[in-house]
């Protein structure tokens, strides 16, 4: 394999994504955390703090690259505080530095708009949410990070990166040297991966168990929905040829309009029956993610007791 797996373990990573969830409520009705904690932040967060932090939902999506890239580049031993300290404090110039070897593209205007901006909301969300919960996700983090670190040097870059992501499966690509591979808790179960000057870095999430033995596990629940809907088991059998199908091949084949088929591949993704071929230029496949089916039987059969 022409590319290296790297784990990188941080709150950092849990800041970022809980901060874009809420922002921009991209997901979030695909992500166990679902419309319910939109509302509990809402009623937890006072007006001024809230319609302060919410001014970032009119911002570019993209922006969070850049946030993510910085992530990145962060001091690995450092803390939320640090990040936070460093993103508020460091010349333009040097921030700009950091990270435009890994998006030439992006303008040091543009970096110095990013950094001014977030800064100080960030800062807000982590003194009115993240800090109170941040030693509640670290351990789950850390246990699920340690354990993919001690695969590294077991399985091959391609298999860890889709055993740890549930279907992510990254080919050999032109200028991809490094993956970077790191744990998060908020936006469960999905994947989020963004493409950099030679790397690429991908969230994956760790599930979080339930509380009571009577609970039906996440994964099961996901699978049960997902294979509710007819329109969603006639895909599964469609994707479930010889080659990997392309949203506009399902688009064509199936004469269905892509935003309709996007909403049923990210059900049938996040309950793990599918994989994605990742590609450059936001052109992914799909195939079938053969382990899904033997775990659905696995976890209803524990969960039931047979």
């Amino acid at each position: 394999m022409s590319y290296q797996v790297k784990i990188d373990i941080s709150p950092v990573y849990d800041l970022l994504g809980s901060f874009m969830v809420y922002v921009t409520k991209k997901w979030i009705r695909d992500i166990d955390l679902g419309p319910e904690w939109i509302r509990e932040i809402d009623n937890r967060l006072s007006n001024g703090v809230r319609m302060a932090i919410l001014e970032a939902s009119s911002w570019p999506f993209d922006d969070y690259d850049a946030l993510y890239a910085w992530a990145s580049c962060r001091t690995r031993e450092g803390s939320v505080s640090d990040f936070l300290d460093h993103l508020e404090s460091m010349p333009e110039t040097d921030m700009w530095n950091e990270i435009h070897p890994l998006m030439p593209a992006l303008t040091l205007s543009e970096a110095i708009r990013i950094q001014k901006s977030y800064a100080p909301l960030l800062k807000l969300w982590y003194e009115n949410y993240f800090n109170e919960i941040e030693n509640e996700i670290l351990p789950l983090i850390a246990e699920d990070g340690e354990e993919k670190l001690r695969l590294l040097d077991k399985m091959e870059p391609a298999a860890l990166i889709e055993y740890a992501s549930g279907g992510l499966v990254v080919p050999e690509m032109p200028g991809l040297n490094t993956v970077i591979l790191f744990p998060t808790v908020h936006n469960r179960p999905i994947n989020t991966y963004c493409f950099y000057e030679g790397f690429l870095l991908i969230q994956y999430p760790v599930d979080v168990h339930e509380e009571g033995e009577e609970d039906p596990p996440n994964v099961l629940l996901r699978m049960t929905r997902a294979l509710s809907d007819p329109e969603r088991l006639r895909m599964l059998r469609y994707i479930g040829g010889d080659e990997p199908k392309s949203l506009q091949d399902m688009s064509h084949d199936l004469l269905q309009p892509q935003e309709t088929l996007m909403h049923h591949l990210m059900m049938l993704r996040v309950a793990g029956l599918l994989r994605i071929h990742l590609g450059r230029e936001d052109i992914d496949r799909f195939s079938l993610r053969q382990d899904g089916a033997s775990e659905l039987q696995l976890f209803l059969e524990s969960y039931i007791r047979i």
